[in-house]
């Protein structure tokens, strides 16, 4: 008896072939799909995007002479903006003695910068007490204080994180866990960058120099 040529075996191995023709025609026409879109044709435009730092933005706050202040009262020149409260037991003590540091490397060239520190404690620290803290740094440092509705749009505004938690040690008492960057802003009110609060005092100087140089209307690089 001979067997059938167009038997099972023969029918098994046509199913297999037309089978890996199918995946074969498949994986080409995905690969082709991805081409078409990864590589641009002739007449396609490349386009790039940029976005600034959602970091500043309008305040309203108290000088330590109890006058009202807005950012735009320091509009057109850079700002050097830290956050923290004269209740502060060592990391904002040790910014401040960081950024008076800076200021008198720059020299006269300090004059083309106003660092600010804004309080996150408005309860304790009103205005003529934060004055006189900030003042104990360097003369050239500007305490803002203000009612807590006003410290909470600026935190917010400058991402700022600040929680006021109980202290363990003195019952009654409080401390208040924040973030502790420095934001430097150009003259226009716009993020640069940011630095730790142990940045080096060289390095934030010639940082500041820098910005200082610029025209006031330079863009934030």
């Amino acid at each position: 008896m001979t067997k059938n040529a167009n038997g099972p075996s023969a029918g098994s191995a046509s199913r297999k072939t037309l089978l890996l023709a199918l995946l074969v025609g498949l994986a080409a026409g995905v690969l082709t799909a991805v081409l078409l879109v990864a590589v641009p044709g002739p007449g396609a435009v490349k386009t790039e995007t940029a976005g600034k730092a959602l970091i500043g933005g309008p305040f309203s706050l108290l000088d330590p002479s109890g006058k009202r202040v807005t950012d735009k009262d320091f509009a057109g020149r850079p700002m050097l903006v830290y956050f923290g409260f004269t209740h502060c037991p060592d990391v904002c003590p040790a910014g401040l003695q960081v950024i008076a540091a800076a200021l008198d490397r720059m020299g006269d060239m300090a004059k083309g910068i106003t660092p600010i520190f804004i309080t996150v404690d408005p309860e304790r620290d009103t205005p003529e007490v934060l004055g006189k803290y900030v003042k104990s740094f360097h003369p050239e440092i500007v305490g803002l204080s203000g009612s807590p509705d006003d410290i909470a749009a600026v935190t917010k505004a400058y991402r700022v994180y600040a929680k006021k938690v109980p202290d363990e040690e003195r019952p009654g008492e409080y401390n208040v866990d924040h973030s502790s960057f420095m934001y430097l802003m150009n003259g226009r009110g716009e993020f640069v960058k940011h630095f730790p609060h142990s940045v080096d005092a060289e390095k934030l100087a010639q940082e500041l120099k820098q910005v200082a140089q610029e025209p006031a209307g330079a863009g934030a690089s």
